[in-house]
């Protein structure tokens, strides 16, 4: 797919951004998706005892808003990818909560492409984010892989993959039945 094009889905220097308030709405539903309820994040009380005298937002949660920011640049630069390839996250390199973000800030995402290598299908980030004050609280280097999507002509000639899935025991108890992985189980 590389060799075909002269030019890569996104260049370096576009650059996003985004701002959005923490709110103690999203430090508890992340604690609840993720299942950390460390008190760092969850026990006011606690807290208020400890040199950052609040809660703290989670880390992996300000990584959830570098996604953000890798999506809106996506969004914005990468439409010249429509229907050749979409781009999914290898990664994320170099992650450091260089400060604590407490529920109540506004922090804002910048991400900016700083490296493409086309013949791997690739480009890299700079994701920096800062609180109100303009104080850096985040930095990671992110890693997009632009993957090629088929044409639906060439799809729709190959033959479709059936996979067989499990054995299950037939209503006597004896033997297996197997049932394909799209075919609907009832109780």
């Amino acid at each position: 797919m590389s060799a075909e094009r002269n030019n890569f889905f996104v260049r370096v220097g576009d650059e996003v951004e985004f701002s959005k308030t923490v709110g103690e709405a999203d430090v508890y539903l992340f604690a609840g998706i993720t299942g950390d309820f460390s008190p760092n994040h969850v026990n006011e009380h606690l807290m208020s005892q400890s040199k950052y005298k609040r809660r703290v937002a989670h880390g992996a949660l300000l990584v959830g808003f570098m996604s953000t920011g890798s999506t809106r640049l996506i969004e914005t630069f990468g439409g010249s990818a429509r229907g050749k390839a979409t781009a999914v996250s290898l990664g994320y390199d170099r992650v450091r909560f260089v400060a604590p973000v407490f529920i109540g800030d506004t922090i804002t995402v910048r991400y900016q492409i700083t490296r493409v290598e086309p013949e791997r299908d690739r480009s890299y980030g700079s994701v920096v984010v800062t609180n109100q004050h303009g104080r850096q609280v985040a930095v990671a280097d992110h890693i997009l892989k632009w993957v090629p999507i088929e044409s639906v002509e060439r799809a729709e000639t190959q033959e479709p993959l059936i996979r067989e899935g499990p054995k299950f025991l037939d209503e006597s108890g004896k033997g297996g039945v197997t049932r394909s992985q799209n075919q609907r189980v009832e109780p």
